[in-house]
């Protein structure tokens, strides 16, 4: 008797990774669960979707300002240049399945803690928070099948924060990359078409840490970890000054709901 199908299994499958008699279960599970298999067919074709998009890029040598001489430069520099926002798009972009490089794998230590969690949330505002087209993955409308996905992705429990009371409207979200693990990226706006977001992930250090604010050039937010979870809600700096009611009222939600 074979074992029962795991996510694992499920997304091994899409990934084109199984192959012999368990990708035949999977297939047979898929057929007496349409619900699922009509999931992890969007699944695939997301990641089709990223692959067609980000293939020619993985495929370039890694460009002059990526290498190791220049990131580490980078580090000394206390400035947000504009190369610098370019630099975390690349990183972002690439450190997950659809592309090769990471900082791990070209030598560059990771920051650890808090610290790093509250740059991380600011690079993935940088990118996805001004992105036009395609600022979530997964919309608001489909949020059960987002938070599976990222709960599948950290292995933790997580809960959407409804900021409707603050004047914030839940896009959607998606997983992303960082060099220390996947993270949930949610997505608000509000009437005016600014946005915020939150990222979260497990925290190797700093497993619990009292709220603190944080500033990156153009975006601030606030970065917290409760039992093993990091979070951060960062924003434009425009919004500053309403963004720490904001984080407290996050906070106060996911604390509840766990």
């Amino acid at each position: 008797m074979s074992r029962p199908i795991s996510e694992d299994d499920l997304h091994a499958y899409v990934d084109g990774a199984l192959s012999g008699a368990r990708r035949a279960d999977v297939e047979a599970y898929l057929e007496r669960n349409p619900e699922v298999a009509e999931q992890y067919a969007r699944f695939g074709r997301q990641r089709e979707t990223l692959r067609a998009a980000l293939g020619p890029i993985a495929a370039e040598p890694v460009p002059p300002q990526l290498n190791l001489a220049h990131l580490v430069a980078a580090r000394r520099q206390s400035s947000w240049t504009a190369w610098r926002a370019a630099v975390a798009a690349c990183l972002l972009l690439l450190v997950g399945g659809a592309g090769g490089w990471s900082l791990r794998s070209i030598g560059v230590e990771p920051g650890v803690g808090i610290n790093a969690l509250a740059q991380e949330a600011s690079y993935a505002y940088a990118v996805f928070g001004q992105d036009k087209g395609r600022p979530v993955e997964i919309n608001a409308a489909d949020s059960t099948a987002l938070v599976r996905w990222v709960e599948n992705r950290l292995s933790r429990q997580i809960s959407v924060p409804d900021l409707s009371q603050a004047g914030y409207r839940f896009m959607g979200g998606r997983v992303v990359a960082t060099p220390n693990g996947a993270a949930g990226l949610l997505m608000y706006d509000d009437a005016q078409g600014a946005r915020i977001a939150i990222l979260m992930r497990p925290m190797m250090r700093d497993q619990n840490a009292p709220m603190a604010e944080h500033r990156e050039g153009d975006v601030v937010g606030y970065a917290w970890a409760d039992n093993g979870m990091g979070y951060s809600l960062v924003g434009g700096n425009s919004a500053a000054s309403l963004l720490h009611p904001v984080a407290d009222e996050a906070r106060r939600q996911m604390r509840s709901r766990t």
